[in-house]
Formats: C-alpha cells, structure tokens, sequence
C-alpha cells in the first residue's frame, strides 16, 4: 500500500483504494554476467473493467538508453516470466504489469547473479490520475517515470486517481515520509469530483505546504499547478470557480509562501504545458504528452538548482 496503512481511517476512501495499487513499483538491478532474469509473480487476473491502460499485461525492461525488451503474458494468477537481458549489465529497470497489481514472489539472474541498482536521490511526487499515470500505454510512459529516467532519481509515485484534493492527510504523511526532492501535481479534481473555490483552494495549497514543511522544512520541493483542460479553463464549477482560477490560487498560494522566505520552493505553472493534441480524452495526457510533460518538469527541477544531495 502505497499510503501508510496505520492512517487509512482518516484518508478518503478512493485515496485509500487507489493507494493499494503498485503505482511506480520497479524492480532495479546490475550484473556483469547474468543472460536474463526470471520472475516469479502472483498477480490479480484483470476484469473486464479494468485498466486504461497495459492491457496487454506487459513486462518491460529499460536500461539508461531506452526500452531494451518487452515480454507480454496471458493474465494468471502466479506465474513465471523470462527476460532477456540484450547483452548489457545495467543497470536495467523492469516496469511489471500495473493493472495485474503483481507481487514479485522471486528474481533471478540467468547465468549470474544479481545486484540491486546503486541507490539514487529519492524523489517523491503526488498527484491525481494524470501523476498516477493514466492513458500512458504503458507503466514506464507516464510522466513521473519520465521525469525519473531524466534525471536519474528513485520515483516513488504517489499519484492517486480521483482524489488528490488537497487532502491534509495526505500532506501529513508526505511529511513523515524520506525525501530527498518533493512534486506536488494535483488541483484537476478540485473543479469537478469536489468542487472548490479559489479562496478555498488558495487556502487549502497554503495548508498543504506547511503541513508538508513541518517533515521537510529544507527539502526542495516543486509545485506543479493543473495542465490544461479545455472544457474546465472558462467554466464554472458548482461553487462559481473555473479551472483557470483555480490553478491561478494554487500558484499564489505558492508564491507568496516563496515571498515569506521558503527559498526551497518553487512552482511550475501547468497551464501552457501541453495543447490539445497531447490529450487523450480532453483531460488525460497520452503518451506524447506524459512525456512533454516529464520533461518539462524534469527542467524546471534543473532550472531551479534543486540538489537532491
């Protein structure tokens, strides 16, 4: 469970759900004479609600170039899988299934042995669906994995679909969390599945910020406002709010908290980010825009002199 199982009372229940997913779980290693490795898995037979995305349960195998192999398998509940390694030594990353919610029961190298990856700065991104990475093909596609790739950081996703409203839960246990670097991407969800004003949510964004700075007073942490979304820009919510102020809010809140000293913060305003044609379904980015938007972020975290170290 991604969220911290001892809090689940508190969270809202599609936070909580989401969480239970394996969002951004790799398995990362080197080898100097491994052929391939095996994996053996338990795993949740998909339904046919399931997934937008990974529907054809796909295991795939990165190293610092690019995608090396990908193996598909028929949905089971255990099985073993095997991978070719293409002759390299790593380190490789290999992205399971998302939607099968596997649980890696075993790993091993073919013809050597295995080491984990060295370890990286370990950045700490939460956000809603478009963070939890929907209508990217794949797992590896979605934006914090891009960013992640980019920058050579340990991501550990904490994007929940339908949620990411500012919860102070949630802020509360990023806090309490180890973190060498910190994104926050959410706000969508505060113009439709709970609608918010601007006030409100100006002052839920300042909540958030300080809740988290309580964990993390020094850590670098980048705030992302919404991206575009053109059936949200000019229209009002339930409570007289369009996205455009919405996101507007959210970045005053970050700015004044900038002005009032916290030079570890900074915001990347999402509105310019992607155009249309990087939408899916006129809210979600597809692959083309998961990875202009990890790359944009990835910059601004350059741009900003944030050192993880």
């Amino acid at each position: 469970m991604r969220a911290d199982p001892a809090d689940t009372m508190r969270l809202p229940w599609d936070t909580g759900e989401r969480s239970t997913l394996p969002i951004g779980v790799r398995l990362e290693f080197t080898t100097e004479t491994a052929l391939a490795v095996e994996i053996r898995y338990r795993a949740t037979v998909p339904g046919p609600t399931d997934a937008l995305r990974d529907l054809a349960h796909g295991f795939a195998l990165w190293d610092r170039h690019g995608v090396v192999a990908e193996v598909f398998t028929d949905p089971a509940a255990e099985a073993v899988v095997r991978i070719d390694l293409g002759g390299g030594n790593g380190p490789f990353t290999i992205h399971p299934p998302e939607t099968q919610s596997p649980r890696i029961l075993g790993l091993r190298g073919i013809g050597g042995p295995l080491a984990p990856a060295p370890p990286a700065p370990r950045w700490v991104v939460h956000g809603d669906s478009i963070t939890e990475g929907w209508w990217s093909t794949r797992p590896a596609h979605g934006w914090p994995a891009v960013t992640g790739r980019a920058l050579g950081w340990d991501t550990v996703n904490l994007g929940y679909a339908g949620a990411a409203r500012g919860e102070l839960t949630t802020a509360e246990q990023l806090a309490g969390l180890p973190a060498d670097v910190l994104t926050l991407a959410f706000g969508t969800n505060c113009w439709s599945r709970v609608p918010f004003s601007a006030p409100l949510l100006y002052e839920t964004t300042r909540a958030f910020l300080e809740l988290v700075r309580q964990g993390h007073p020094r850590t670098p942490l980048l705030l992302v406002s919404p991206v575009l979304r053109p059936d949200a820009e000019r229209t009002p919510n339930k409570l007289g709010a369009t996205l455009g102020a919405l996101r507007d809010a959210m970045e005053r809140a970050t700015r004044d908290r900038i002005a009032a000293g916290d030079d570890r913060l900074a915001v990347l305003p999402g509105r310019d980010l992607l155009g249309p044609e990087h939408l899916a379904d006129g809210l979600h980015p597809n692959d083309s825009g998961h990875q202009v938007l990890g790359l944009a972020v990835a910059t601004a975290l350059r741009r900003t002199g944030f050192d993880p170290g």
